[in-house]
């Protein structure tokens, strides 16, 4: 081979190695980023342990490149038998405990925030809100085509919710029950899968300490506060970790 041939199979074979290692690294990149990496909002609920029904709430905003607290870490409750991995927008995680139908334990993990809801016809929030009605349901049944959706009645027909025993105004449907007043959807299981948990939310606690059968609760004026600062533009997300798992997952999942 003459001499420019030599050097221009050389310079072919450098850029060959540049395009390789700018894929390899691209890919790299890819698989260290995470499905909220974007997100400017992040609502942080951590416990004591995988079997603790009780814990804080902590609200942040993106800081540059990290984060910053706003207020004071509220208390809050979960599951009465504490957390369980949940489905959301992490990576599977093996190991126990897992989320299943009616085992009391609140989904852990990153999670999307979905529609806010209540009982009154609207609310002061940039955030989409939905007035509950009488005739509104969370399916909890298994079996149903509609499981984890909430549905109304008048639209699926009074047999669609037989069994259901998730009625989105409780205090028509359970003798005044203010829980479920004001509070937002935590997109656990978002593909509906029968059996991985359902109609799990952030709502208002009955009484300061008392647990749920899955969702997180709260003093109403923090649920308020909640809503009065959530903001679709930035796209928040929902965390829940026991704090050992928070710990071990924070610089990996990017938390604060």
């Amino acid at each position: 081979m003459t001499h420019p041939m030599r050097q221009r199979a050389a310079r072919a074979l450098l850029c060959l190695a540049t395009v390789v290692l700018a894929g390899c690294a691209g890919l790299k990149g890819t698989q260290s980023t995470r499905p909220w990496d974007d997100a400017q909002q992040m609502v942080v609920v951590t416990t004591a342990g995988w079997d603790a029904n009780t814990g804080t709430l902590q609200r942040y905003e993106r800081a540059g490149a990290g984060w910053r607290a706003l207020g004071e870490a509220a208390p809050i409750t979960v599951g009465r038998s504490g957390s369980g991995w949940g489905v959301g927008l992490h990576a599977p995680q093996s190991g126990e405990p897992q989320k299943v139908e009616g085992d009391g334990r609140a989904p852990a993990g990153v999670f999307r925030i979905g529609t806010a809801f209540g009982y009154a016809d609207s609310w002061a929030t940039a955030w989409p809100y939905q007035a509950m009605t009488a005739s509104d349901y969370c399916i909890d049944v298994n079996a149903s085509p509609l499981y984890n959706r909430i549905v109304d009645a008048r639209q699926v027909g009074a047999d669609a919710v037989a069994g259901s025993t998730e009625p989105m105004r409780r205090d028509l449907h359970a003798n005044g029950d203010q829980r479920y007043k004001l509070g937002f959807v935590i997109e656990h299981n978002p593909d509906n899968r029968s059996g991985t948990g359902s109609c799990i939310f952030a709502h208002l606690w009955k009484a300061p300490g008392e647990t749920t059968a899955g969702c997180t609760a709260m003093a109403e004026p923090v649920m308020q506060q909640l809503l009065a600062w959530l903001d679709p533009k930035r796209k928040p997300v929902f965390v829940l970790l026991p704090a050992d798992e928070y710990r071990r997952l924070q610089k990996d999942w990017h938390l604060p």
